[in-house]
């Protein structure tokens, strides 16, 4: 690290340089430029640089390298582990970089790297054009898209990750460079589920799809059919069209209007069917399961964009995730499934998840570095929950699902879902032979480790 009075005359030639904002301890909007998604995340980074462009990024990666600090970047703040932050270094906030410019006749969409899904579903959404996204509207683009991007639309149009076309990114030695299939491909190769190992993505390219119509079908219902809800969705997932998307789950009832008053706050069953097509074909699709006896539904057309932000959690919850994929869900997955479901601590924001893989997520392996592209299934034990005093039970609970679903886990995990779990896990996301490979690209654009928030790949 720099001496004091180096750092100090970095610091004020930064805030002169930057044409965005630059927050340290002590300064007013320091506490709020801090605050991420998950609220169990304290840290104290020595400096926050707010950027306007391409440019500010750069000046605040050489300040960083300058003084020897390490670098966090933030997109949308969403990471679990808080990988947004650090504590002493410096934090490049992308947050102002979240244009959004759509090219309809090309199909394809370009937006910054601090963009997050709200930004480019509802840029879309006038062309009845979407691509996968998260599963919430204040996911960063940026972060969702390099570690994969599992989404309700992935059966139909694949992970986000393969409808990347395009990266520009400024690298550990400040560096602005392009990658795409013909310009640094093996750059571009790792950027399909390496994460944010190599570089800041200020501005990333994606395809397009054309979606002219979108139906759900949501329900409620009390625990005790629990068993009977996932094993209807299964069928009609495992027997219907391939671009059939959704999850069945356990949750604490919401307070929303469709939800009768006395089950607010209770354990309750429930599933959603997504399906890229008319309401029509739907209904059709959702007889079996709304034969299930239910306490609430909604079957409808809606838009991609409203559908994003439907099941957005509030923010400053503390929250601890992990997932797994699965070689498929019989019936005794489903009694162990449910059985953690009644274990599930309520009433908290906590979620209890199965969803279908499959589809054009299968169809699209290529060459990709993801290790779960033959996975059938995938379950997400999502806490999310307010008073602290909460926080080892269900922390607890959600490693006990990881070991009951273990009889029917591939051994993968879908990065982006998980905390910081250890080096073997990451190596699980991508697989042994995609993970020496990554290595050899870090190598290349980032040999000393300078982008390390992250689920880091080590320069070999």
């Amino acid at each position: 690290m720099a001496p004091l009075s180096k750092a100090g005359t970095a610091l004020a030639a930064l805030r002169e340089d930057l044409a965005g904002e630059v927050f340290a301890p002590g300064d007013p909007g320091y506490d709020e430029a801090r605050r991420v998604f998950n609220a169990m995340i304290d840290r104290r980074p020595a400096v926050i640089a707010q950027c306007d462009s391409v440019a500010d990024v750069v000046t605040a990666v050489r300040f960083a390298r300058d003084l020897d600090l390490p670098v966090a970047v933030r997109g949308g703040g969403h990471s679990v582990a808080g990988m947004a932050l650090n504590d002493g270094g410096v934090v490049v906030d992308l947050r102002r970089m979240n244009e959004v410019t759509v090219h309809p006749a090309a199909k394809a969409v370009r937006l910054g790297g601090g963009a997050t899904m709200g930004h480019l579903d509802r840029a879309c959404l006038p062309y009845d054009l979407a691509t996968p996204g998260g599963r919430v509207s204040t996911t960063g683009v940026g972060g969702f898209v390099l570690g994969g991007g599992d989404g309700w639309l992935s059966r139909a149009f694949g992970l986000a990750s393969d409808n990347l076309l395009g990266v520009e990114l400024v690298t550990a030695d400040g560096t602005v460079v392009e990658a795409t299939a013909e310009e640094r491909p093996d750059l571009f190769w790792a950027l399909h589920g390496g994460g944010g190992n190599f570089g800041v993505a200020t501005a990333l390219t994606l395809r397009l799809h054309d979606l002219p119509a979108l139906s759900i079908a949501m329900m409620f219902c009390l625990p005790e059919y629990g068993p009977q809800v996932i094993a209807t969705f299964r069928e009609i997932v495992e027997s219907g069209p391939a671009e059939t998307g959704g999850a069945a789950l356990y949750l604490t009832g919401p307070p929303e209007e469709f939800l009768p008053e006395h089950l607010v706050g209770q354990r309750l069953c429930g599933a959603l069917l997504v399906y890229p097509g008319p309401e029509d074909r739907l209904r059709k699709l959702a007889e079996p399961l709304l034969a299930v006896p239910h306490e609430a539904e909604i079957v409808t057309a809606i838009p991609y964009a409203e559908l994003q932000c439907m099941l957005d959690d509030p923010p400053g919850m503390r929250n601890y995730w992990s997932a797994e994929y699965l070689t498929g869900v019989p019936d005794a997955f489903v009694d162990a499934f449910c059985a953690l479901g009644e274990a599930m601590p309520v009433p908290t924001g906590t979620q209890h998840l199965v969803w279908p893989q499959g589809g054009a997520i299968a169809e699209g392996a290529g060459d990709w570095p993801l290790g779960h592209r033959d996975a059938a299934w995938a379950v997400h034990p999502f806490g999310i929950w307010e008073e602290p005093a909460e926080d080892e039970r269900i922390r607890e609970w959600v490693r006990d699902v990881r070991a009951g679903v273990a009889p029917w886990s591939t051994g993968a995990t879908y990065l982006n879902f998980i905390g910081d779990e250890g080096a073997e896990r990451v190596m699980a996301g991508v697989g042994a032979d995609n993970y020496r490979r990554l290595a050899e690209v870090k190598r290349e654009y980032d040999p000393e480790n300078v982008f390390r928030f992250n689920h880091n790949i080590r320069p070999l």
